[in-house]
């Protein structure tokens, strides 16, 4: 089977996973597969009107411009791995994912990229740790300003580092440290509503500097606070799903 019929065999299986976005890009970023999950995410009603654009063409500008500047460095040959990030839906809410993108190859040398991004679910709460866990998402909630240190984290569930490291990944789908930086940009997503300044939301939520804090915002949220702070209508609502 030649890699054009197996793109198109893993995307229809793809079809089927209404939580996974899935896509393969050319060499220079366009869409060539998609499964019916960004389709719809992206408000479009058929695969063609995806299929043969870059991002710039198909997402609002400051998102359309972060997964250039991501296309790019994986055909560049950096891999992403478990990227945390907040995506658009359907209902124009923001929501938490998990992306991986990875360049795809032909004769040695890199011809496109393969992607997903996995919404995160709702945590395990049957999971024998969930108990435990929760005390210490409890303390991150009220101290996401300060800057708890994983061993105090561990120490406070009960665990070792590993066991904390581990629990939370089948728990929660993230590391600790993730989900502290989920809690505290989902604060700065608030606070940007208002009239506060970057440097004091920045401050408030935990960052050591407004440089820090803008690094960290574009990364996970595609734009710095400013050009969040000036959105209309990219995202409708605050708090990021789930």
């Amino acid at each position: 089977m030649d890699a054009q019929h197996s793109s198109s065999e893993v995307q229809h299986l793809f079809d089927a996973l209404p939580d996974t976005v899935f896509f393969v890009k050319d060499r220079e970023g366009r869409y060539t597969h998609c499964n019916v999950t960004l389709v719809q995410r992206l408000g479009r009603k058929r695969r063609g009107e995806v299929i043969g654009r870059s991002p710039l063409e198909v997402f609002p500008p400051p998102l359309g411009n972060r997964y250039l500047q991501q296309d790019r460095q994986v055909l560049a040959g950096t891999p992403i791995a478990d990227r945390l990030e907040v995506h658009l839906y359907p209902n124009r809410r923001p929501g938490w994912c998990l992306t991986l993108k990875r360049p795809l190859f032909d004769d040695g040398r890199i011809s496109g990229l393969i992607g997903v991004s996995r919404d995160l679910g709702r945590p395990n709460s049957r999971h024998s740790a969930y108990a435990q866990l929760e005390r210490v998402v409890n303390y991150m909630q009220e101290h996401s300003g300060e800057n708890p240190r994983t061993p105090q984290l561990a120490e406070l569930a009960g665990i070792s580092l590993a066991q904390l490291e581990r629990h939370f990944r089948h728990v929660f789908q993230v590391t600790p440290q993730q989900y502290l930086i989920k809690l505290r940009i989902e604060m700065a997503m608030r606070l940007l509503r208002g009239d506060g300044s970057i440097a004091g939301i920045g401050q408030r939520c935990g960052f050591s500097d407004q440089s820090a804090f803008a690094r960290q915002f574009k990364a996970t949220v595609g734009m710095t606070p400013s050009e969040y702070r000036g959105l209309d209508g990219v995202f409708d609502g605050v708090d990021p799903a789930p």
